[in-house]
Formats: C-alpha cells, sequence, structure tokens
C-alpha cells in the first residue's frame, strides 16, 4: 500500500514538473527577450517589452526602430527558440487539462460539494471484494453510500465508474471520516483488510458518533471481541459465513437457495418495520386485528421484542407494541402496500 501510494506522489510530481517546466520556459523566453532588446538595441523598457511580445506571436508588425546584425541574429534566434517552447508548453498545458490531474481535481471537487450535501448515508470503509460487494447491495435497495478507499490502483477503477461517490484516502484518519461526512451519516461499514485497521476505524467513528450503525469485518476470530468492544455493532467474519453456506449447500441446500432468492431478488422484499413507526391506531394491537395478510398479502414472519428477544412465526394473538420491530415478508408490491396502509 505504502509503495503505491508513494508511486502516485512520484507520478503527481512528474506532472507537476512538467507544468512547471512548460511555465518557467514561457516566462524565461520573455525575460530573455526583453533583455536582449534592451542591452543589444538599447531599447526602452516598454519597447524592448513590444517587441518581444510581436516577435514571439510572429505577428509580422515592423520594428520599433531599425536593427542593426546582432539585433537581426538575436531576433532569429528568439523565434527559433519561442516556437520550439511554446510548442512544448502548449502540448504540456493541453495534455494536463485533458488527461492529466486537473480532471482527477475537477473529479475531486465535484464529489467533495455532492459529499457535503449528504446526510443519513452510509460509508463503506474499503473497496475491496467484501467493501464492493456491500456498495453493490445498498445501490440495489437504492440507499446513498460513500467508499472511502486508499489504493491508486482501485481508485482508478472507481473513477471509471462514473456515478460512485467516493473518497481517496486512509480511512482510520480523521480528516478522512470528517469529508465522507462521519458526523451526518447514518451508518458505517468497515472492510478494511486489516483488523487493527478495523479496530481504530470503529473507535474513531464511535467517538464521533455514538448513535452511528457501524458494521465491521474481521478476519481473526480474536478480533471479533475487540471490535465489539471498539464500537461495532456487529461484527461479520466473510470465512466463517462462506465455510457455514458451503455447508449448508450439502445439508440444506433448498433452504439456502430458498434464502438466497428471498435476499437475492428484487421483487422478494424482507422488510424491518418498527412498531413505534406505525399509527397510533395500529400500536398495541394484535396482528390479527391488523389483518395485513387480508388487506395486503404480506406475511409477518418473526417479531423482535424490546428485550431483544425473537418470535419466530408469531402468534395472530401478539401485540405491537411500540418497543418491537417486526420482519414483514412479501413481494414488491405486497409490502409496498404494507408501508402504505402505516404511513
Amino acid at each position: 500500500m505504502q509503495r503505491r501510494n508513494l508511486k502516485s506522489i512520484r507520478v503527481n510530481f512528474f506532472y507537476f514538473r512538467r507544468l512547471y517546466t512548460a511555465i518557467f520556459l514561457v516566462l524565461g523566453v520573455l525575460l530573455i527577450g526583453i533583455s536582449g532588446y534592451m542591452l543589444l538595441e538599447g531599447y526602452p523598457l516598454l519597447d524592448a517589452i513590444y517587441m518581444t511580445v510581436i516577435t514571439v506571436a510572429t505577428v509580422g508588425y515592423r520594428e520599433v526602430y531599425e536593427l542593426d546584425m546582432s539585433g537581426k541574429m538575436f531576433t532569429v534566434f528568439l523565434i527559433l527558440f519561442s516556437l520550439v517552447s511554446f510548442a512544448y508548453a502548449i502540448s504540456v498545458i493541453t495534455r494536463y487539462i485533458i488527461e492529466g490531474e486537473f480532471q482527477i481535481y475537477f473529479r475531486h471537487y465535484k464529489v467533495n460539494k455532492e459529499v457535503q450535501k449528504l446526510s443519513n448515508h452510509v460509508i463503506v470503509c474499503g473497496y475491496g471484494r467484501n467493501g464492493r460487494q456491500a456498495c453493490d447491495q445498498l445501490r440495489a435497495e437504492g440507499l446513498t453510500f460513500v467508499a472511502i478507499e486508499a489504493n491508486a490502483d482501485i481508485i482508478a477503477g472507481m473513477r471509471e465508474e462514473g456515478n460512485l461517490l467516493f473518497v481517496e484516502g486512509d480511512a482510520t484518519r480523521d480528516e478522512i471520516l470528517e469529508e465522507a461526512g462521519i458526523d451526518r451519516a447514518a451508518a458505517l461499514i468497515t472492510a478494511l483488510p486489516s483488523d487493527a485497521s478495523n479496530v481504530f476505524v470503529v473507535l474513531t467513528a464511535r467517538d464521533r458518533s455514538p448513535k452511528l450503525k457501524i458494521i465491521s469485518r474481521a478476519s481473526d476470530d480474536a478480533s471479533e471481541h475487540k471490535l465489539k468492544r471498539a464500537g461495532a455493532d456487529n461484527v461479520i467474519m466473510p470465512d466463517r459465513i462462506g465455510g457455514t453456506h458451503m455447508a449448508a449447500l450439502i445439508t440444506k441446500p433448498d433452504v439456502l437457495e430458498l434464502i438466497d432468492h428471498i435476499t437475492g431478488t428484487l421483487n422478494v422484499r424482507l422488510e424491518e418495520i418498527l412498531c413505534s413507526t406505525l399509527p397510533s391506531s395500529m400500536q398495541n394491537k394484535s396482528i390479527r386485528e391488523l389483518e395485513i395478510r387480508n388487506k395486503t398479502g404480506a406475511n409477518i414472519i418473526a417479531m423482535k421484542r424490546g428485550d431483544g428477544e425473537y418470535e419466530i412465526n408469531p402468534s395472530p394473538d401478539s401485540l405491537m407494541f411500540p418497543d418491537a420491530k417486526l420482519f414483514v415478508l412479501g413481494t414488491q408490491d405486497q409490502v409496498t402496500r404494507f408501508k402504505a396502509i402505516i404511513h
């Protein structure tokens, strides 16, 4: 990672060095011309500037005064030198504007302006395999997110995507999280390859925003406890999930296929609804009284009570207490009708 960052710094320095060289060449041509006409021909400063400009610009105006042999030779040299210098300067500046850092800075400025307008968004730290999958899922759900990535090679690919909001930098640094809008975000996912980096991000994010929902990736079993102590609400271990998934394909293949279908198909929705968001006329009533199935076609497949306990396939007599949460399963249309009723 450090080598790639040094490579990026060297590339930026190369761009700036060529740009500065072009600017100095142009200024040098003007200074040489003015000095030459003043020393060789005895021109006043204003006449020397005028003579230099019309010579360099090759506009064909007549000389201010008749030139002697040395003045004519100097003018020939100045024209040839200015042609080469200006051709180099134009090529460098054109490349800088069209291909170089100007576009990068313009995009960076534009992205920063868009990120500053965001609130209640999700921050994804790391755009590797897990981070990219998280962003794809957030995009499919229609949620707004900002990715943070420090790898120069990955950043180059992110720029090509065009519609991706991202911040280039190290997610463990406070100023990078601030740039991503940590104080206005609703949730943060940290999927950095290093568990130590994830712990640092979680600590920083929790300190900045106590109410922030934080999800962290972990590789080592020992890191799970550290991440939770640091402030992570949930810790995901991709290797453990992958192994469980593979075993389930042997022991319960159809069940797993059904779950994948539910979570991966856009027309099938599994939504969680806070009972506190229900209209007052619906709170503290039973599932039977609400007639959700008859009115919308959706099913309440589970309920999470205020004490954290889950009730799977709740009884029709279960009450909708404000501190509970409902899990509703149905098609897109059925879930939409259900949301229309409760709003």
